[in-house]
C-alpha cells in the first residue's frame, strides 16, 4: 500500500475517532451559562423579550434588574445596543416599538437606593 494512502487513512480514523470522542463519549454541556456570554444576536433577542415582559407589566425595575444580566453596561446602554443591532438586522416593526418603549422608559430611570427591597 502506497505511503500517501496509509497517510489518509490515519486521517480518516483519527478524525472519526475525534468526532465520536466529541459527540458522543463526551460531549459539551452548558449549564447556567450567564446571558452575558451570548451573542449579539441572542443578546438582542433577549432583550426583546425583557422589553415584551415590560409592555405587558410595566415594572421598570424588575427589567432593569434582568438587563443587569447582560453585563455592566446600564440598562439604557444595553436596550440602545439592542434597538441599534434591531435596526441594522430589520427587526419587524412592532419588535422596534417594543425595544423603543423600553429605551425611553429608561431614559429617566433611576435605580432605587442602596439597601432598599424592591
Amino acid at each position: 500500500m502506497p505511503r500517501w494512502a496509509r497517510f489518509l487513512i490515519a486521517i480518516v480514523i483519527g478524525l472519526a475517532a475525534g468526532l465520536v470522542y466529541g459527540w458522543v463519549i463526551d460531549p459539551v454541556e452548558y449549564v447556567d451559562t450567564a446571558p452575558e456570554s451570548l451573542r449579539a444576536d441572542h443578546q438582542a433577542d433577549y432583550v426583546l423579550m425583557v422589553a415584551e415582559v415590560y409592555h405587558t407589566d410595566h415594572d421598570l425595575d424588575q427589567a432593569a434588574r434582568r438587563l443587569a444580566l447582560l453585563g455592566s453596561e446600564t440598562p439604557a446602554r444595553i436596550v440602545t445596543q439592542a434597538v441599534a443591532y434591531a435596526v441594522q438586522y430589520q427587526f419587524i416593526e412592532s419588535d422596534l416599538l417594543l425595544l423603543q418603549e423600553l429605551s425611553s422608559d429608561l431614559q429617566t430611570w433611576q435605580p432605587p437606593p442602596a439597601g432598599v427591597a424592591p
